[in-house]
């Protein structure tokens, strides 16, 4: 595609494209970098591509090529409307934020903090991820990331043996989630306490793994099954 082509793309309108497919499904997995974090970014917020594109002011076809093609390289004047229609900044689209700790940006300028009722955090739970969980050692506290599932309202996720989560295994342990939206100094977070155990019964493991939202992106082999019953869950979420 030419530089011509994709400018004559970008100040098309939605209804000028006929041949695109319908906004909510995406025909092609994206490839390249920008793909992927645009695809992903609309998907969080619950936005069509068409919804997508009309909010950038541009044309459903140009998004879909941006999408899927991993040598899109859109201008400045793009990425700033794109980043504006799915609420977020050229950096988080562009990748230059990936190494970057989440909360660097400002305070809003009317914070509001509320605590999360139970429901609430029960539910930000279970919409799984990467949680972190705090072990003791012999050392001190050590805090590791482990990605993890809820079944049966407890908390679990797989390591290996003589990996720092296992540790876990036996103690009273604290697991934290947490959601950052620096572009709008916003997010809440669930902290739950409870006792971390092995899992040994092969019915219960095998029910973990039917279940299990993803594996661990450490790879390798980890089957050791951990699991943590919640005897306190509390949450917060700061609005602005």
């Amino acid at each position: 595609m030419t530089e011509q082509t994709r400018a004559s793309m970008a100040t098309q309108t939605p209804a000028d494209v006929t041949t695109e497919a319908p906004a909510d499904v995406v025909l092609e997995t994206p490839l390249g970098d920008l793909g992927r974090r645009l695809v992903a970014r609309r998907v969080k917020l619950g936005l069509t591509r068409r919804q997508t594109a009309a909010r950038a002011e541009m044309a459903t076809g140009y998004l879909r090529y941006l999408e899927e093609h991993p040598g899109a390289a859109p201008g400045s004047g793009v990425l700033m409307k794109l980043a504006e229609a799915l609420e977020t900044t050229v950096a988080e689209l562009t990748g230059g934020a990936v190494d970057l700790p989440p909360g660097t940006g400002r305070a809003g300028h009317a914070p509001e903090f509320s605590r999360l009722r139970l429901g609430e955090c029960r539910a930000l739970l279970a919409t799984h991820g990467v949680g972190r969980l705090a072990v003791p050692t012999t050392s001190g506290p050590v805090i590791v990331p482990v990605n993890y599932s809820v079944v049966d309202d407890a908390i679990v996720f797989r390591t290996a043996h003589g990996a720092t989560p296992l540790l876990a295994a036996g103690c009273q342990v604290g697991f934290e989630v947490d959601r950052i939206d620096d572009a709008f100094s916003q997010g809440w977070s669930v902290l739950v306490r409870g006792p971390a155990r092995e899992v040994t019964d092969p019915q219960e493991r095998r029910r973990y793994t039917e279940r299990a939202h993803s594996t661990p992106w450490a790879g390798g082999s980890r089957s050791v099954w951990v699991r943590i019953d919640p005897l306190s869950v509390t949450g917060r979420r700061i609005t602005v």
